[in-house]
């Protein structure tokens, strides 16, 4: 069984900055990538961040990001940690979601990186919530 646990969520006021931690637990599999995604109350799922975990199952640049973070998030990972962050700055009120970490074991490709039927594990999510 392979466990996700989302951390670093809260309370925060727009233009400022949190870090949120994913880390991985579990069977041993082979990890294509792992991303972020979004939902807020009444939305559907978002994608917000993708990074490569083992190039050979990862086709395109090695992360991968929604157009509305861009220039603000930055997704980062630690081998050793088994451990995927997503750091976001300059964060707005359209910001706030429970945001959900996923990990992928098949091919991800540049059509399929932001498609959460694309991966196989979540987990819970953490809250982040953005005041004006």
């Amino acid at each position: 069984q392979v466990q996700l646990v989302e951390s670093g969520g809260g309370l925060v006021q727009a233009g400022g900055s949190l870090r949120l931690s994913c880390a991985v637990s579990g069977r041993t599999f082979n990890r294509a990538g792992m991303a972020w995604f979004r939902q807020a109350p009444g939305k559907e799922r978002e994608f917000v961040a993708a990074i490569s975990w083992h190039s050979s199952m990862w086709i395109g640049e090695p992360t991968y990001y929604a157009d509305s973070v861009t220039g603000r998030f930055s997704i980062s990972r630690d081998n050793a940690k088994n451990t995927v962050y997503l750091q976001m700055d300059r964060l707005k009120p359209e910001d706030t979601a429970t945001y959900l970490c996923a990990a992928g074991d098949q091919l991800l490709t540049t059509s399929t990186k932001a498609v959460s039927a694309q991966y196989e594990y979540w987990g819970q999510g953490t809250q982040v919530t953005v005041s004006a």
